[in-house]
């Protein structure tokens, strides 16, 4: 056990360690009805649904899930955008003892397949626009059932009546859907009348709830078994650190999306815990979220650092009012000094960064919100009762103050394994420390630094060098609205370092003057050799940049001169 020289930085109102309930993670929709049943738990563009009502919509799901046969264990896969549905789904589910499997709407047939298959998952609850894709697939997986839904289900009238024709233009045909056999209409669903309240026997510590799959962006994605314990751990964990913020007195903005882990524990999971409102938006639209805000006025906005840079450069950010938001935890990709401290001085609130992985349910780490002190760079420390040790990169070796190496975690939100490979959890989980393939240091007070994933390191002329450093002095040159940094093939240093860069609307920059630039900043080797200039770059649904995929554009690119 290594020693936590981080606890002596929690502030008093922030436990150190915690008493973690044992109960399943539907039993907190269940208290938050029988404590406020008529407090808003969703808006959704215009549409307010009770605690009352969401509870009886997941009841009458969970009991259409068992007459169609689902028993408990099973894989259901929720395959749908921020909305109305995707929660009620997701509880009920959870009530009927099955395990959820959360989908990305925007999976390509084959990627969809593939995580079908590979979660044995008996029936998929999506949208009406995702019906056929779902159909072309069907024979190839062991789905039995299908739930369709449409986001006109929930809009208010007279949306929901203008619905179908924006649908048609936008998709350029209207879906049609077979209401029979295997297929179903969630709005038939939600017309049932008698509703029971199902008795599922349930363990807390090894009932998986969740089956969360890996972004892939280093091979197939793999699913991380989420128990019970795991996730409302973490949610107890997200709500101590929240220490400010009055339980059922906040509005949680839910911009990102569920299916992203990050997006769910801090807004579809924290809200039903605590009993506050989520304010739920289908899809990121700079515009629509910054007129949600004005009017919904959210406390906290659990984000990425892609969502705050495109708020930030709208160009009429200054006409909107922001400045309900408190507090804000940046997750999922890490979150330059120059963002955090533009989107503070708009807001008036507090962004701090976090960390953690699919693997831990998913946070480990985070900075003190209101601490007036400021780690420059830091994802914080450990949360309550999360061990974590700087480990000699491939081996169980602890290194020391200040050295780099491989960050690993322990605690009661580390998953239960990856589903279906033993090989994998083994390489992943060792001897109750989850290995998460990032390199990082901890300074002398308890303070942890990413510095980069094991395989992002660039290794030029001998060298290593982090791309996340480069990229850190890159994001203060006020011309610079997103970049990233990787290795690419060198014929004489074995790797070199480029810059792709997205510049803000109005700025012309050279690559000389960015040369320029960079040698005042940086070590002469770190500095990049190419710059290559770019409208947008490759990202993931929640916002994460694809530096895997520009490394293998790259080498294609020298293979094809070779």
């Amino acid at each position: 056990m290594t020693e936590k020289i981080w606890l002596k930085n929690y502030p008093p109102n922030i436990p150190t360690t915690m008493k973690y309930e044992d109960i399943p993670l539907q039993e907190y929709l269940t208290r938050a009805i029988e404590k406020t049943p008529k407090k808003i738990a969703i808006h959704f563009l215009g549409k307010d649904i009770t605690y009352q009502e969401l509870y009886e919509s997941a009841l009458k799901f969970a009991n259409y899930l068992v007459k169609i046969g689902i028993e408990k264990g099973d894989r259901i896969a929720i395959m749908l955008p921020n909305c109305p549905q995707s929660v009620i789904s997701y509880y009920g589910v959870l009530y009927a003892g099955g395990t959820v499997v959360q989908t990305n709407p925007l999976y390509t047939e084959r990627e969809a397949e593939y995580q079908l298959k590979d979660a044995g998952v008996k029936a998929i609850v999506t949208l009406d626009i995702l019906y056929p894709r779902i159909m072309k697939i069907w024979k190839n997986t062991d789905l039995e059932n299908m739930i369709v839904t449409s986001i006109k289900d929930y809009l208010p009238f007279p949306k929901n009546l203008l619905y179908p024709f924006v649908q048609k233009k936008e998709y350029g045909f209207k879906v049609a859907i077979e209401h029979s056999g295997p297929n179903h209409l969630f709005s038939e669903i939600m017309k049932i009348g008698n509703i029971n309240n199902l008795k599922v026997d349930s363990d807390y510590e090894e009932d998986i709830a969740l089956l969360q799959y890996t972004g892939g962006t280093t091979g197939f994605p793999k699913g991380v078994m989420l128990t019970h314990k795991n996730l409302v751990s973490n949610v107890q964990m997200c709500s101590a650190w929240m220490s400010e913020c009055v339980p059922g007195k906040e509005v949680i903005m839910g911009i990102l999306p569920f299916f992203h882990v990050y997006g769910m524990t801090t807004v579809l999971l924290l809200s039903v815990m605590r009993g506050d409102k989520m304010v739920l938006l289908p899809k990121f639209n700079a515009t629509e979220a910054l007129k949600t805000i004005q009017k919904q006025r959210p406390t906290l906005f659990p984000g990425a650092p892609t969502l705050y840079i495109g708020l930030l450069n709208h160009p009429d950010i200054d006409k909107y009012n922001l400045s309900s938001i408190k507090a804000c935890i940046s997750g999922s990709a890490p979150l330059p000094v120059e963002v955090q401290e533009k989107f503070e001085k708009v807001t008036g609130g507090k962004l701090v960064e976090g960390y953690g992985l699919s693997e831990s349910s998913p946070v480990t780490h985070a900075n003190f919100i209101w601490s007036n002190e400021r780690v420059r760079g830091s994802i914080g420390v450990p949360w309550p009762d999360t061990d974590a040790i700087i480990f000699k990169p491939d081996t169980t070796e602890p290194l020391s103050v200040g050295e780099i190496g491989e960050i690993a975690v322990k605690g009661p939100q580390v998953m239960k394994g990856y589903w279906n490979r033993p090989e994998d959890t083994a390489m992943t989980l060792r001897d109750g420390w989850l290995l998460t393939g990032d390199l990082g240091y901890m300074n002398e007070d308890g303070y942890f630094f990413v510095v980069d994933r094991k395989k992002d390191i660039i290794i030029a002329g001998g060298y290593n060098i982090y791309p996340r450093e480069v990229e850190e002095i890159l994001y203060e040159h006020d011309a610079v609205q997103e970049c990233v940094v990787a290795g690419v093939p060198d014929p004489y240093r074995g790797e070199t370092v480029k810059a792709y860069i997205v510049l803000k609307d109005g700025y012309q920059v050279s690559e000389e003057e960015f040369n320029k630039y960079c040698r005042a900043n940086l070590a002469a080797y770190k500095v990049p050799r190419i710059y290559e200039f770019r409208s947008e770059l490759p990202k993931t649904t929640v916002g994460k940049i694809l530096r895997r995929t520009l490394v293998d554009e790259e080498k294609a690119k020298h293979e094809q001169i070779t």
